[in-house]
């Protein structure tokens, strides 16, 4: 769950609190609002869904990865010295300016440490999840067992009382506070990809290093959670003192950034306090799986009540490797999810633009607000065309792909490759002014589905000649920016178990 999550009326996203990225000033800048939940959909079944089984014609059956950079001149060194530069940066460099990885301390499973949304200040699922799958494709096995062991000492709900137990809250301070009491699929997405590919590389230890335990505990629960139902306000653990949300913004740079700017333009020096304590009273929520089994789609959010999808989430690469790596009694559903997450992408994304929308009904169809308008496309959003495009390059299944990583990039070259927004309507009317660093790296990665040709080779290029990101604004970028740089190089990888290997 990143920037765009707002609370659907369900008080575990808090959303967007402090989740906007864009630096206070710029023209994308709005203040955070609660918008109540929308009239209940009734999601039809879905149709014909193309059935894509087998192994395919990609990575995994060859075990040849494109090298985006070696097809456009650049030796394979050159892009690892990239790739070097980039890790060392985010993960060890400058604590103010450049890193997002920060140990603090250890305790009986060994050391601790988080990454950080820097100007949000708080550590999220998301971050945390990417940073695991960074250190793992990387061979960097110290990182990711302090970041495994930040994110089970504190991010892990274990308190019973709490319908999301066995979740992962989305949003904690740094300190290891909640900011949430509630999961986001996308995190436990990738906990749960990075941890087998754990178990493989470098093989199961102990306790909460047991990866491959571990990732089959998180994939049973998200399709077998139970429906559990309660009153908050929620906890962690069970020792800690009940959670509810502040009646003022978080401190963050974000927040001091929006309220100098609202008190340059004349305007209150802070938001009122109904922006950030959505609950008025003690709320109560039904949670339960991830997934929704009828439509075989992953959740928006867990809660039972109404629901939806994020394309964003959709992981079809992952999913043919759960169907064949993870529970035997879920492998035949996630071969399904597979199957109509790649529908799902041809059915939401733009005609013209190949832009997805935050937000789906499971049937398939678009999500409309309160003030009529479809859900835009937006920051979750720029993560689709990575997630289609590593699936075709992995398991090559689906022509449609390609044909969606030609339509986004044309569209986005169309509106000029170094300074296309980063948010508009599906249908391609700028939302935003802002030209982000992140979406480009994400657009990049389309390349391993498109036609080869000069706007294909266009989006490498930009991203090679694009800096690491920095500054305050550095963490959604920064993850995005070093996860693309891997794939485009062919340096991300299936993990695959030796003694399993083909």
């Amino acid at each position: 769950m990143c920037y765009c999550c707002f609370a659907f009326g369900v008080s575990l996203t808090l959303a967007c609190m402090a989740c906007a990225q864009v630096p206070a000033g710029t023209a994308s800048v709005v203040q955070p609002t609660y918008r109540p939940q929308l009239p209940s959909h009734e999601n039809v079944p879905l149709g014909h869904i193309p059935s894509m089984p087998g192994d395919g014609h990609g990575a995994y059956k060859t075990h040849h990865y494109r090298d985006m950079f070696a097809q456009q001149g650049h030796a394979a060194a050159e892009s690892k010295a990239k790739i070097d530069k980039a890790f060392q940066q985010l993960f060890h460099g400058d604590g103010q300016e450049e890193r997002l990885y920060f140990e603090t301390g250890a305790n009986a499973n060994g050391p601790l440490a988080y990454i950080t949304d820097w100007a949000n200040n708080d550590a999220r699922t998301e971050g945390m999840s990417y940073g695991m799958m960074i250190a793992v494709e990387l061979n960097k096995k110290r990182e990711f067992d302090a970041l495994w062991n930040w994110a089970n000492t504190y991010m892990l709900i274990t308190d019973a009382k709490n319908p999301s137990v066995g979740y992962f809250a989305w949003s904690m301070s740094t300190d290891g506070t909640p900011r949430s009491t509630g999961a986001a699929p996308d995190g436990e997405e990738y906990f749960t990809m990075s941890l087998y590919f754990a178990a493989h590389r470098w093989g199961n230890g102990k306790g909460i290093y047991n990866y491959q335990a571990e990732a089959d505990k998180i994939l049973r629960g998200m399709r077998h959670h139970p429906v559990l139902t309660a009153t908050g306000p929620f906890r962690i653990r069970p020792d800690d003192p009940p959670f509810t949300p502040p009646d003022h913004p978080w401190p963050s740079p974000n927040n001091t950034d929006r309220e100098r700017a609202a008190a340059a333009s004349g305007g209150a020096a802070t938001a009122s306090p109904q922006m950030f304590r959505f609950s008025r009273g003690p709320q109560t929520e039904s949670i339960g799986p991830m997934v929704d089994e009828s439509h075989f789609m992953i959740r928006f959010v867990p809660n039972v009540a109404g629901g939806n999808t994020d394309a964003s989430y959709h992981l079809p690469a992952f999913y043919e490797l759960w169907a064949r790596w993870g529970p035997p009694e879920d492998r035949a559903f996630w071969a399904k999810a597979a199957d109509v997450s790649r529908d799902l992408f041809s059915k939401v994304t733009g005609p013209e633009t190949g832009l997805t929308p935050d937000r789906s009904n499971f049937d398939e169809t678009e999500i409309t607000g309160r003030d009529g308008m479809p859900t835009p496309f937006s920051y979750d959003s720029w993560r689709s065309a990575s997630n289609w495009s590593v699936d075709y390059d992995w398991w090559q299944k689906d022509p449609r792909e390609t044909v969606l990583s030609d339509r986004i990039q044309k569209f986005l070259a169309g509106q000029g490759i170094d300074k296309f927004a980063d948010r508009y309507t599906v249908d391609g009317k700028p939302l935003s002014t802002r030209h982000s660093v992140g979406m480009v790296a994400t657009t990049a990665v389309g390349s391993l589905a498109a036609t080869p040709g000069s706007i294909s080779k266009a989006f490498v290029d930009e991203l090679w000649n694009t800096p690491i990101p920095s500054g305050e604004q550095r963490y959604y970028d920064g993850m995005l920016y070093l996860m693309s740089l891997m794939h485009c190089s062919g340096n991300f990888r299936i993990i695959e178990n030796r003694r399993d290997q083909r």
